[in-house]
Order: structure tokens, then sequence, then C-alpha cells
């Protein structure tokens, strides 16, 4: 009696890691962006925060509700 162990194999619904690296290197310039847009903050002019604010939810929000990889660590 043989038995056979199945491999795991990766979800087909996950990134190549082409595509991973894209997504990654996208959303690490928007976090950059938001912390260099924090070099023109003055009292005076308050849009570098509001681009600050923008660019940092974005970096965060893509991809965990477009992209959808907030909930993929228990996936099979």
């Amino acid at each position: 009696m043989s038995k056979t162990v199945d491999s795991p194999k990766t979800p087909q619904n996950e990134n190549s890691l082409v595509g991973s690296i894209v997504i990654y290197v996208v959303m690490m310039a928007l976090f950059l962006g938001a912390i260099y847009s924090l070099s023109f903050l003055t009292l005076g002019n308050p849009w570098p925060m509001a681009v600050c604010l923008g660019l940092f939810a974005a970096a965060f929000w893509i991809p965990q509700t477009i992209l959808g990889r907030s909930n993929s660590a228990g996936e099979n």
C-alpha cells in the first residue's frame, strides 16, 4: 500500500512574481509620494497634508480592497 502525497498547489488567484513586484513598486511609490508631499507643508498651505492623506490612504486601500490581498492568508 503506497501513499501518494499531494504537493501543495498555489491558488490560481494569486499574483505572479512579476505582478506582485509591480504592485509593490506602485504602492511604495504612492507611500513615498505621501511622505515627500510633507516637505511642502506650511501652516499657511494645508494642501500638502491633504495630498499626503490621500496618497497614504490609497497606498493601503487599493491593495486591501480592489486587489483583495487583505484576506488571502487562509485561502487554499
